[in-house]
């Protein structure tokens, strides 16, 4: 699987879609267009200012923060505000409003899971990546990211899933039931051509759940294979790639070398 990008930035190309909303609503009051998207699965956040004539709500589609603008006649409008210039006005205020809290709120469910460090624990930059012990291209992805990690760089934290291959559940059991959890995913990674870390005769219950919540979180992250590959940028927004990084992006993943 390689990798195809999810941006989690503001939409600068969004088309705009003119509702009806059944008439004018107050100010006080959700318009009922407002409720009409969120019923169609939008998640509204907050109300901001757009100035006279216009009521601007802050949402959310999937991982894309958007704007829908509420006209005078009831009838809404989504997409990009632009100035007299062409330029983007609200990207910032989305980004206060929705993107911000939103990837801080995911970095932190990342943080809070059980995951195995690779690399140096005060390395600057942090990667998270949901891996399965028999991914190929979680291998590959291990195997490119060796001169960031050993330079002290980068700090990959694999969220052990078992998906696979049938013994994909003993094997992430063997490294997370390891004294040396990095050790042995290391061991993984080395012996990958010769069938990985040896299994473990099962898979105790603690591990069990960590397997089934890392899935969880993964599906959660919009992922549905390895590897899945979350990174924060300069903004502070996460960045999502789905698969083994194409050589183009593998530097933008991993950061300057």
């Amino acid at each position: 699987m390689f990798a195809q990008r999810v941006l989690f930035s503001f939409i600068t190309a969004a088309p705009l879609i003119l509702m009806p909303s059944g008439g004018q609503a107050q100010a006080t009051d959700k318009p009922p267009v407002i409720e009409a998207l969120e019923d169609q699965g939008v998640t509204f956040k907050q109300e901001f200012d757009a100035g006279e004539g216009v009521r601007a709500f802050a949402g959310i589609v999937g991982d894309s923060p958007i704007a829908v603008y509420v006209l005078a006649d009831g009838n809404a409008v989504s997409g990009t505000r632009l100035n007299a210039k062409g330029e983007p006005i609200d990207h910032a205020t989305l980004q206060s409003l929705v993107a911000k809290p939103i990837s801080d709120q995911a970095w932190a469910d990342l943080e809070s899971a059980t995951w195995v460090l690779d690399g140096k624990a005060d390395a600057p930059r942090v990667i998270y990546t949901f891996t399965d012990a028999n991914c190929p291209y979680c291998h590959l992805f291990w195997e490119a990211a060796r001169p960031w990690v050993d330079a002290g760089k980068v700090q990959l934290r694999h969220l052990l899933v078992g998906l696979i291959k049938e013994d994909s559940p003993t094997k992430a059991a063997a490294i997370l039931g390891a004294s040396d959890r990095s050790a042995a995913l290391r061991e993984n990674e080395v012996k990958y051509d010769q069938g990985g870390i040896t299994p473990a005769k099962s898979v105790p219950e603690d591990v069990q759940r960590t397997l089934d919540d890392n899935q969880m979180l993964m599906l959660s992250m919009g992922f549905r294979g390895t590897p899945g590959i979350i990174v924060r940028d300069g903004e502070g927004l996460i960045q999502k790639y789905n698969g083994m990084p194409q050589q183009g992006v593998l530097a933008e993943v991993l950061g300057p070398r």
